[in-house]
């Protein structure tokens, strides 16, 4: 598989258009488009292609942490620990949260030493990600129009994982399941964003 193709499934996974990510990435549909027929092979705008997939510039150019097998990561420089969602909406307030049992799993990007690991729950955001898939999450990458994140409703007590669309001065938490009975929910003030999801992968 070369970047042409790695570029694309990720576009699918996501169900993202091509427009959509050319958008995300700050460039044209036709670059995107010469870039996955692979009639580019070295993207300039790599990272920003990166950020708007979800993943890292490494794992695009050379594939590195597959998104298929989060356990094969040998150049994973850090450990992150695995939390409910209930934890991750009280992530914040990191001392309410003992995480030395936490089971950890190695991670192959960069990211904060406050990151941590969710897995989904519940069918909100098939058919890009399923029960079980594991979510990298770094409270401190800024989300962007399109990004995935953890987000806690201050009337719930735990967090919920959707992708976030802002239009102009409104947000919006939003579930990619086309059959989801409540698909947008528009935040205005009463949800925090706990972390922006920067890599995924599934357990064995």
């Amino acid at each position: 598989m070369n970047i042409a193709d790695r570029i694309k499934n990720l576009r699918t996974k996501l169900g993202l258009t091509q427009s959509e990510v050319a958008k995300l990435a700050l460039t044209s549909q036709t670059a995107l488009q010469k870039i996955e027929s692979g009639l580019t092979k070295n993207p300039r705008n790599l990272e920003r292609l990166a950020e708007a997939l979800q993943t890292s510039p490494e794992f695009l150019r050379f594939g590195v942490g597959d998104m298929d097998n989060a356990t094969v990561m040998a150049n994973a420089s850090n450990y992150l620990p695995l939390i409910s969602f209930v934890q991750a909406g009280t992530w914040s307030d990191i001392n309410e949260i003992d995480i030395s049992e936490a089971q950890l799993y190695p991670c192959p990007i960069k990211c904060s030493v406050n990151s941590f690991i969710v897995r989904v729950e519940g069918e909100s955001m098939l058919n890009a990600f399923g029960p079980g898939d594991l979510l990298y999450v770094d409270p401190e990458s800024e989300p962007i129009n399109g990004s995935f994140v953890i987000a806690r409703l201050d009337d719930e007590n735990q967090a919920t994982f959707k992708q976030l669309i802002i239009d102009g001065n409104k947000r919006y938490l939003k579930a990619l399941n086309p059959d989801w009975p409540t698909k947008f929910i528009e935040i205005n003030g009463n949800c925090t964003i706990v972390g922006k999801v920067v890599f995924t992968g599934k357990e064995l």
